[in-house]
């Protein structure tokens, strides 16, 4: 996996910038720093991504590693880091 593009690292920044729906749960706490500084917190987080891939991908048990495909284990991971971190906002 490689990391995201610099265009798609904006438009993730950007999206941040305007909460969209997805980002909701950032809205009171998009304040306080530089715009550059959040654009440096997108690009930390998907070289975090991209450095431990491998490590997620080998945490997820056979036959369900073997037999999903990188979306859909993505998928996955959203929907548990949504309700882990992202319930009762």
């Amino acid at each position: 996996m490689a990391v995201l593009t610099n265009e798609d690292r904006i438009k993730v920044w950007t999206d941040i910038m305007r909460q969209e729906p997805i980002n909701a749960h950032l809205d009171a706490a998009v304040s306080g720093f530089l715009k550059t500084d959040l654009k440096a917190a997108v690009d930390a987080i998907d070289d975090w991504v991209n450095t431990n891939a491998v490590s997620f991908n080998n945490a997820i048990p056979q036959p369900v590693r073997g037999i999903l495909t990188t979306n859909q284990k993505t998928a996955m991971l959203m929907y548990v880091l949504a309700r882990h971190y992202l319930s009762g906002f």
